[in-house]
């Protein structure tokens, strides 16, 4: 039985990084826990054991992504023809129209601009003697400039993914949504316009790049409708610029908190390269929870389920699971094997981006821990108000 309750619920929960206590001791005595919630009421169901995460993902008969969408919020019009809100066959057809834009070709002929990209970024900040914010300076530069290079946006159009993505995520958080919560629904739509004006430029002037790929992509005849296509840059601008920015931040902060970790990787930074990002994506974990909905009464670890009962799977949680992860609590930057879930549980929806992801956070860790080894704390980090996103939105640092 649970003796201390956390409110999984609330976004200022957060305030102080994921709730790991309160996980450990969920794992130990009910790794199916009832949650109780004024706002999803009557509540969810919680799982945080790493074997209940992927048995879930895999069971989509089961444990439902179209039935109310992946998040505790029931889906909105629109948005179950966005891949995480559904269910095969129809997330198998959007998924194997969308794949053609991931190719191994494809992500292989982005890398040397990848790798100039964060040779910039770090160039700027060179020999800077000030405190700088980690966060905007490197973190979430190279995402939002593999992001722009993917869709075709404009250099200087950059910022306004960064800017929709933030007030998106940043809902429940004050510093970027200080009105009622409709700012982020003006958000989308703004999203979704530019997200055409991108389809339509395409249609008139075809180019290299994913959108012209993706607008005239067939399987079976069939092609992205203009609201998939929409849908899928706004999950898009989400998933490929916030949990990477948050992954490099976070990855950076257990660097910085570990210094016997970081000496380690200093001394061999291309042997120790693909290990530390692992360990990052397990330690990390930057979407902490997806939804499912049980579609029939069942159980699991014999407790009852009942259909429609909201469920809940913890990334974060699962992959500090000491079933699975020797010493699950520390940072082990050459810590092999390392099966961690933080692109999901091995079921359909596991992140089409893995391999691009993984580029771009190995490509700027290679980059920052070879030209400014000795970046240092220069402050505390302050973290995103969300129940989402295990994010940092300000990390002071000094380079020298």
């Amino acid at each position: 039985m649970v003796t201390k309750t956390v409110q999984l619920d609330d976004p200022t929960t957060y305030r102080g990084g994921p709730p790991h206590d309160f996980f450990d001791q969920l794992r130990r005595d009910e790794p199916v826990y009832w949650h109780p919630s004024e706002q999803y009421a009557p509540g969810f169901w919680v799982c945080t054991k790493y074997a209940d995460v992927i048995a879930i993902e895999r069971d989509v008969k089961t444990f439902s992504s179209a039935l109310g969408g992946a998040l505790l919020d029931d889906q909105q019009d629109g948005t179950e023809l966005m891949m995480l809100n559904q269910d095969p066959p129809q997330h198998t057809r959007l998924r194997n129209l969308v794949a053609r834009g991931f190719t191994p070709k494809v992500i292989k002929a982005m890398e040397p601009h990848i790798r100039e990209a964060a040779k910039v970024i770090v160039d700027r900040q060179m020999g800077n003697p000030d405190v700088i914010d980690f966060v905007p300076n490197f973190a979430a530069e190279l995402p939002l400039v593999v992001i722009s290079e993917l869709l075709g946006v404009p250099y200087e159009d950059r910022h306004k993914i960064f800017e929709w993505s933030n007030r998106l995520i940043g809902n429940s958080d004050p510093e970027y949504n200080d009105g009622p919560p409709e700012q982020a629904l003006e958000a989308s739509m703004e999203l979704y316009m530019y997200a055409q004006s991108l389809a339509d430029a395409r249609r008139e002037r075809p180019m290299d790049d994913i959108v012209t790929t993706l607008i005239s992509a067939e399987l079976d005849g069939e092609q992205l409708s203009d609201i998939e296509f929409n849908v899928f840059v706004l999950l898009l601008a989400v998933a490929g610029n916030e949990t990477t920015r948050n992954l490099i931040s976070g990855g950076m902060l257990a660097l910085l908190q570990n210094p016997e970790q970081r000496d380690i990787v200093l001394a061999d930074v291309p042997g120790t390269l693909d290990t530390l990002v692992d360990e990052m994506l397990r330690y990390v974990s930057p979407v902490m929870y997806f939804r499912r909905t049980v579609t029939h009464d069942t159980e699991l670890r014999g407790v009852p389920l009942r259909a429609n009962d909201k469920i809940t799977v913890w990334y974060g949680a699962a992959n500090r699971d000491e079933d699975v992860f020797a010493d699950a609590h520390a940072f082990d930057a050459t810590r092999s094997p390392n099966e961690h879930i933080a692109f999901g549980g091995r079921g359909p929806h596991y992140c089409l981006g893995v391999a691009l992801a993984k580029m771009e956070i190995k490509v700027m860790f290679e980059e920052m821990l070879t030209r400014v080894p000795n970046m240092a704390l220069a402050g505390e980090p302050e973290r995103l108000l969300s129940t989402l996103i295990n994010g940092i939105k300000h990390l002071p640092v000094r380079v020298q």
